[in-house]
């Protein structure tokens, strides 16, 4: 009998619903889990409405959707989701005292062969893992948003993730259909070292009046064919989210590159986070 390859997946917000998407669509069972039943099957609500945009637009059948759907099961009870995973991705909040708990418990609940990974972007893999009992599995899977459609999975390797859990992850990148990089466990790994420096500097021209908002994310979009512009990615990040990451960057890595501009910070203390807001940088409407 053919072994069903399962995935937990831990945390019903946009990254862990994509998680969850992209793995089922990959012919993957997944256990969706988060903290109440209201929120896990809010979760699967929502994948089911984003794969009915895709019936929409010719993309799927009825029946695709039915059984990518039918592959998905929200759970709130997180023994019951990991207990018979190949692979558990936790997607909880950036929060390092919260994700460095959850480990120890999932090195307790989860298979022992459960390959372990944290979807954090910018928290070191090691310090998440450490003391959990289970370092060798734990791994770095840092998924972007919309996770269904974006190609890139950067592994992240832990000072004690072991070449077999290194080695697990770039199969399960690949299972999912992505393509993947490996980095070392260091500050803001390649990508959100990047990204956010690319987004700050954005942030302190439009400051200093160097160009409007607008002109500043066409620069990049038509100039450098990136697909979305540093200012419109951070409306869809989230302004909150860019701060804290930029904050973390700013301690770790001691470079007033990474400091956080007044205006991320003025703009964060007024509420306006981005597209979850309905303004940011650009103005979205009512959220």
């Amino acid at each position: 009998m053919t072994h069903t390859f399962t995935v937990a997946v831990l945390g019903a917000g946009t990254m862990g619903r994509g998680i969850a998407q992209n793995a089922a669509a990959s012919g993957c069972e997944v256990k969706l889990f988060d903290t109440t039943p209201e929120r896990a099957n809010a979760g699967r609500d929502a994948i089911d409405a984003a794969l009915a945009k895709l019936v929409e637009k010719g993309k799927l059948t009825g029946h695709d959707v039915d059984v990518q759907l039918e592959r998905i099961e929200a759970v709130s009870d997180r023994a019951q989701a990991v207990a018979g995973a190949d692979v558990v991705v936790e997607a909880a909040p950036e929060d390092l005292l919260l994700k460095r708990t959850l480990f120890a418990a999932l090195a307790r609940e989860a298979p022992a062969h459960a390959l372990l990974g944290t979807n954090t972007s910018s928290l070191p893999v090691t310090r998440i893992a450490e003391g959990c009992g289970a370092e060798a599995r734990v791994i770095g899977l840092h998924f972007f948003n919309p996770v269904p459609v974006m190609a890139l999975l950067e592994v992240v390797r832990g000072a004690q993730t072991s070449d077999d859990t290194l080695a697990r992850a770039l199969d399960f990148a690949r299972r999912l259909g992505k393509d993947p990089i490996v980095v070392k466990d260091s500050p803001g790994f390649a990508t959100s070292r990047l990204g956010v420096l690319l987004g700050l500097e954005a942030m302190r021209m439009l400051q200093e009046g160097v160009a409007s908002a607008a002109d500043i994310d066409k620069a990049m979009e038509l100039g450098y064919r990136h697909p979305m512009g540093p200012l419109k990615l951070t409306d869809l990040v989230g302004l909150d989210v860019r701060l804290a990451i930029a904050a973390h960057l700013h301690r770790e890595l001691k470079s007033a590159a990474f400091e956080p501009p007044k205006i991320l910070r003025e703009m964060v203390a007024a509420g306006k986070l981005g597209r979850k807001s309905g303004q940011g940088f650009h103005d979205y409407g009512r959220p």
